[in-house]
């Protein structure tokens, strides 16, 4: 048992996770339900009336006519919705076709403006589609009408205009002409714009119409169906009612029939085939049953000392099989002690052997560097080799 010593953080935990809170009431009110539905549940499958006599078959007439009841309330509603929609679909029939005529007479219109005001001879860019506009550009020199005189004649001079007054007139023209165009399509779209100002005007009035008329309707639908409703909760409670009278009757008279039957039948009694069941002679009748005879009680001790016997001989089988696995193991770890301390036998002959070739080879190289230092390099440089070595490198 571990206390507040062994885990110091028991009560921080414990304030934390407060669990001495008060219950939640609707959690209590839900688990309270819970147990009155099972209990109801219990009780009318525990009815002795329905357990021995059959199904209730007014219960199921009460269930075949209150599914009558809700298709037929499910069938007006649907009648009621299928009316709306189709006056949904009217509605919405007469805007599409007021808006497809709206969008025929507005193109009409704008053909119409097309064909009369936007001709190809009153615009402004007829001089660019002309495909004599570059002959037209320096006109024929009208003090000489030989078309073979040429810049070296004399005759005229580049950037010589000899019509310049007919061609301010004409550009002047045009500018008016211009402007006035300019000024009859503005109006004309003033007036456009004027005139479906007031089509959308009409047309959210009228929309506003319908819409008020489906309101109306809706709310005389909406009327129909709570009148509705409520005729088919008055009959609901009326059967409601009379079902409740029914089911307490015939609770009524299972009751005085159990007592009857618990008068009548050797239920009370002492007698031991009254458990035995008619169908299956190997099975008893639980709500019936008085007991185990004294040669089933003696069968089951028969049998429950079979069982500990055969419990006893499995356990010493398992503690012969633990002792013999346990000596295994000591097998096991006695030889790989002796396994180990030969590895560290031979180990330690081989750093032996390691270190007597370290100083062979110590001594060699010591010979060696002897041999080098007192023989081979005895002739030490003079100052004159460094300069003669310097020289020469340079």
């Amino acid at each position: 048992m571990m206390d507040s010593t062994d885990w110091p953080f028991t009560l921080p935990l414990l304030q934390m996770f407060k669990t001495d809170l008060p219950p939640d009431p609707k959690e209590a009110a839900a688990i309270e339900a819970r147990r009155n539905r099972e209990k109801e549940r219990q009780s009318r499958f525990l009815n002795v009336r329905t357990r021995v006599m059959g199904v209730d078959v007014e219960a199921l007439n009460s269930q075949v006519e209150e599914r009558k009841l809700q298709e037929a309330t499910e069938q007006s509603k649907k009648a009621a919705y299928g009316t709306n929609q189709v006056q949904y679909d009217v509605v919405a029939q007469m805007l599409e076709k007021e808006q497809a005529e709206r969008t025929r007479r507005l193109a009409k219109k704008v053909q119409e403006f097309r064909e009369q005001k936007q001709q190809l001879k009153n615009r402004s860019e007829l001089d660019l589609w002309d495909p004599h506009r570059l002959w037209k550009e320096f006109p024929p020199h009208l003090s000489n009408n030989d078309p073979y005189c040429g810049p070296a004649s004399l005759q005229y001079f580049s950037g010589e205009d000899l019509n310049r007054s007919t061609h301010l007139r004409m550009q002047q023209e045009q500018f008016r002409y211009s402007l006035e165009r300019q000024l009859q399509e503005q109006q004309q779209a003033r007036i456009d714009y004027n005139c479906a100002d007031m089509l959308n005007n009409q047309l959210r009035l009228a929309m506003d119409m319908r819409a008020a008329q489906m309101a109306k309707l809706e709310e005389s639908c909406r009327m129909a169906m709570m009148s509705a409703m409520a005729n088919a909760n008055k009959f609901q409670v009326a059967e409601v009612a009379e079902r409740q009278r029914r089911e307490h009757q015939c609770q009524q008279e299972a009751n005085l029939t159990e007592i009857q039957n618990q008068i009548t039948s050797d239920l009370l009694t002492e007698n031991p085939q009254v458990a035995q069941n008619p169908v299956a002679p190997h099975r008893v009748l639980p709500y019936c049953w008085k007991g185990m005879t004294p040669e089933q009680r003696a069968a089951i001790r028969k049998v429950q000392e079979a069982q500990r016997h055969e419990k006893e001989a499995q356990r010493q089988a398992e503690q012969a099989m633990d002792s013999e696995w346990e000596s295994q193991a000591e097998r096991l770890a006695r030889a790989a002690q002796e396994l180990e301390e030969q590895e560290r036998e031979l180990c330690a002959e081989f750093r032996r052997g390691l270190g007597s070739f370290n100083q062979q080879l110590a001594k060699e190289q010591k010979a060696q560097h002897n041999y080098l230092n007192s023989i081979i390099y005895t002739n030490q440089p003079t100052a004159q080799y460094h300069l003669q070595f310097n020289t020469s490198s340079r």
